[in-house]
């Protein structure tokens, strides 16, 4: 009986052997959910993407705004009979510097 008992354990183990370590054990199902669930969230950013870019080709073929933009920021064109101003920022070293020399001219 102990015999019998102990080849039916065995048994159940190699069947059991499959379930948990073999080709489509629950492990690798785990990591395959995870993968799709990964594969989803950027197929949902890359869906995002695409419809913002859908909406500026919609955008520069319908309207003259986009383009006036993109020629404004990315070409520095201006209109006719505007006037263009370019604000130059000093740097804050220079500043540092200027206020240094005019303490010490003070002294």
């Amino acid at each position: 009986m102990k015999v019998l008992s102990l080849i039916l354990v065995v048994l159940i183990a190699l069947l059991q052997y499959p379930l948990w370590v073999g080709k489509g054990s629950w492990l690798k199902v785990w990591e395959f959910d995870q993968q799709v669930v990964t594969q989803h969230e950027i197929n949902r950013k890359l869906q995002i993407r695409n419809a913002a870019l859908d909406a500026e080709v919609r955008d520069l073929k319908q309207g003259s705004d986009a383009i006036e933009e993109r020629a404004r920021s990315e070409l520095g064109m201006i209109k006719k009979d505007e006037i263009f101003f370019h604000v130059l920022e000093e740097n804050k070293k220079n500043n540092s510097q200027a206020g240094k020399f005019a303490e010490d001219s003070l002294e």
